[in-house]
């Protein structure tokens, strides 16, 4: 089969490599399930660099979450055992973290379901339980991550204020639904959150993009608001101000979203049948921008890694689906 393997670490464009390799095989536990669309996510990029909570041994193929069809013929959502990640022909993953794909969503649609929308569930609900009626802020709206935050943050009956960096990015966040769209090369991100909100501020910050990102959020942030850290596409890592979290009575949240498949899985398909029931009324849709062939993969990881991107790009190699 074809794979995207990566012998050394670096930038995405520069070290995978397409290479013919054998069907990785299954252990105990695990099944072989045949891909037929590998979504892109910022962590492809972290582990090509090296930089990864999970380093896996070289050479290594990444590709974090597929939709696939295993060998008895279930289309299934699944994250691939590394280091046989998902940008190739076939994988190899837990039988028992399998989920069913949602009839309502093509292959591309449904590999895009997966990881990014259970982070978004699970922090809005789960971490920072937001309320109907309340205002959430979503940094990057326009970008994987974000767009799956601002659609379930409407389904939560939230007023969303989506952050985005360029006008055709607040463009698509404005397709999404944002209530209100701030583009941040060019306008007061704090300044603008409070006039949109009579001063008070969002009662709920999604940032996956730490940085500046997370430091214009303390700055507008409501009484007794929630910041959710969910990641750090930016590349820098904040060190909070406790003292401030204390004098301004709001709560600093994290989110990873993996340890739930360890300490609470029943709660994983929990989320999934909702997002699942969410996606057949329409309520929410994956993003998806692009659909490249397996040979477009290295670079369409590089773009996300560049956040140059937006929704998300889904990998399919076995052609349009």
């Amino acid at each position: 089969m074809q794979a995207w393997r990566v012998h050394r670490n670096g930038e995405p464009g520069e070290v995978m490599r397409l290479e013919e390799t054998d069907r990785p095989t299954p252990g105990d536990g695990q099944v072989l399930v045949e891909v037929r669309a590998a979504n892109v996510n910022f962590p492809d990029a972290l582990l090509c660099r090296g930089q990864y909570q999970v380093r896996p041994p070289l050479p290594f193929t990444p590709g974090v979450e597929v939709c696939g069809t295993t060998e008895d013929g279930q289309r299934v959502l699944a994250t691939p055992a590394l280091p046989h990640g998902g940008f190739a022909g076939h994988v190899v993953a837990d039988e028992a973290a399998l989920l069913p794909a949602p009839d309502a969503l093509d292959d591309a649609e449904a590999a895009a379901l997966h990881i990014g929308y259970q982070t978004g569930w699970f922090g809005l609900h789960r971490r920072a339980r937001l309320q109907p009626g309340e205002t959430l802020l979503v940094h990057a709206a326009a970008g994987g991550v974000g767009s799956a935050a601002v659609q379930l943050g409407r389904a939560a009956g939230a007023k969303v204020i989506g952050v985005v960096g360029g006008p055709d990015k607040a463009a698509v966040a404005r397709a999404l639904g944002c209530d209100l769209v701030i583009d941040r090369r060019s306008e007061d991100i704090v300044a603008a959150v409070k006039e949109a909100t009579g001063g008070r501020g969002a009662d709920v910050v999604y940032d996956p993009v730490g940085g500046d990102a997370y430091a214009k959020s303390t700055k507008c942030v409501a009484f007794e608001g929630r910041i959710l850290v969910v990641g750090f596409a930016s590349g820098v890592i904040p060190t909070p101000a406790l003292n401030h979290a204390l004098v301004k009575n709001y709560s600093v949240v994290g989110l990873h979203w993996g340890l739930y498949t360890t300490k609470d899985p029943a709660a994983v398909r929990t989320c999934h049948e909702e997002l699942t029931e969410l996606a057949a009324q329409g309520t929410v849709k994956p993003l998806v921008s692009e659909r490249v062939a397996m040979a477009d993969a290295a670079e369409a990881v590089q773009r996300v890694a560049d956040g140059t991107s937006t929704g998300r790009i889904v990998v399919l190699p076995g052609g349009t689906r």
